[in-house]
């Protein structure tokens, strides 16, 4: 499985493994590093899914503000 493939969950399981490994200790500088620079991919993937579902939200959020306005406007007149 590649980075590309993974959902959310599964990247955040990671990055909370490798934050686990690197809080245990024992590594090897090289290790570690590695352990740090696949941390970093992983919350920055992580934080592309958040910020993709903030956008959605925002999105469903303003269409609905926009839909209750139209309504509103609609129904108001009717009455």
């Amino acid at each position: 499985m590649t980075d590309t493939d993974l959902g959310y969950e599964q990247a955040r399981e990671q990055l909370v493994e490798v934050v686990r490994q690197l809080e245990a200790g024992g590594t090897t500088l090289e290790e570690s590093l590695a352990l740090w620079e696949r941390g970093e991919h992983l919350a920055e993937l992580c934080q592309r899914f958040l910020d993709g579902a903030r956008e959605r939200l925002d999105a469903v959020l303003e269409s609905g503000d926009e839909s209750s306005g139209q309504s509103g406007g609609q129904s108001g007149g009717e009455e």
